[in-house]
């Protein structure tokens, strides 16, 4: 083993003042342009989801091309019931609003005055400004803003994922003719893209899942508007750590205040939001996935915090999404593969081990 001289030792600080000031550099760019890359970003994640039922048409004999728009029409088609009923039961939400807000309010009041009763230091008159909803202006306009708006964004993903689906189908060829020896590259960017493939498919089917089951507990509880609270279980199941939990609120919070509702309703929701997260995130998920697709969960919930900072709610939800996709691209070079052992939980399976260790060259396995 050769060591290293005094100039490779007086390098070192400037390589680390270097990487740490490019890091820098590439959080600031990602940060200014968090408009344009959060589109892109998703755009890219949905293409690589759609290759895989490409790919599987075109072994049943279908041309790729025939193939890829076979599954965008199917895609559009199911995006676009979804999101109508999505939109039929926002309507309806927010025509109830008015009556939830005085029923809110109600319960509110009601707190503070128990509280203040219990001899608390509680002023009700003081905190109950800040539950005032005639001051100031409605935040209904705002939210209907953030939605029109996030339909441009959701038309810009759509096109994105088109050219981005029809591009990915001669991408070995270009990345042939623009190398001078493309097999190394190739194998690793299979090796990225199959893991990815998996990853993203395994987790939009726990989420799928997870939905289904919040939509079905909403519905045998009784709780208004089920296929929103689905939808949205659906979404923040991306988010790691808080985002059952975000999910399971305002479903709780609505039939804990509602006429048919009460504390026992809303428990018993509660309680199945936690199965139905606990059974599929912690037991389903990781078996499904394997040890070698996990995240520590220190650095999960880091992931959250920083991504969000650059990205705002769109990192939160992609979160997971994008550490996978950096713990993925440095597991597929031997250079880096030592940085996405630090991201995973660090626990192996011995059978994970001895998997790999057999698909090892006979001159590589150790003795």
């Amino acid at each position: 083993m050769s060591k290293l001289s005094d100039e490779d030792y007086r390098s070192i600080p400037l390589n680390a003042t270097l990487a740490i000031a490019a890091l820098v550099v590439i959080i600031a760019g990602m940060k200014v342009g968090a408009d344009l890359l959060v589109p892109l970003l998703l755009a890219v994640f949905i293409a690589v989801v759609c290759t895989s039922p490409v790919q599987w048409l075109n072994r049943w004999g279908v041309n790729v091309r025939a193939a890829a728009c076979i599954i965008l029409l199917v895609l559009l088609g199911f995006i676009s019931l979804i999101g109508l009923l999505v939109v039929n039961s926002f309507g309806t939400f927010v025509e109830a609003l008015p009556e939830i807000e005085e029923r809110l309010n109600e319960h509110y009041w009601d707190l503070l005055n128990t509280l203040a009763a219990h001899g608390m230091a509680i002023n009700p008159d003081q905190l109950g400004q800040l539950f005032n909803m005639e001051e100031g202006d409605s935040w209904v306009p705002k939210v209907l803003g953030e939605l029109g708006s996030l339909f441009m964004q959701a038309s810009i993903v759509a096109l994105l994922v088109i050219f981005m689906l029809f591009e990915t189908l001669n991408f070995r060829d270009k990345v042939s003719r623009a190398l001078e020896n493309p097999a190394p590259s190739l194998k690793r960017f299979s090796e990225f893209s199959l893991t990815l493939k998996r990853y993203l498919a395994v987790k939009t089917m726990i989420s799928l899942a997870t939905a289904v089951l919040v939509w079905l507990s909403c519905l045998l509880v009784g709780v208004d508007f089920p296929l929103l609270w689905g939808v949205l279980a659906f979404a923040l199941n991306f988010i790691p750590n808080i985002g059952s939990a975000l999910a399971a609120i305002p479903p709780v919070l609505l039939l804990l205040v509602a006429q048919d509702g009460g504390v026992f309703q809303a428990l018993l929701l509660a309680s199945a939001y936690l199965a139905i997260n606990f059974i599929l995130g912690n037991l389903i998920e990781p078996r499904v996935m394997g040890q070698a697709l996990g995240l520590s969960t220190f650095v999960a919930f880091l992931s959250l915090v920083v991504w969000g900072w650059i990205f705002g709610a769109a990192g939160m939800l992609l979160s997971v999404v994008l550490t996978m996709t950096l713990k993925i691209a440095l597991d597929s070079h031997p250079q880096t593969r030592w940085i996405a052992h630090l991201l995973g939980p660090g626990k192996r399976r011995i059978k994970d081990i001895r998997l790999e260790d057999a698909r090892k060259p006979p001159s590589k396995r150790e003795v």
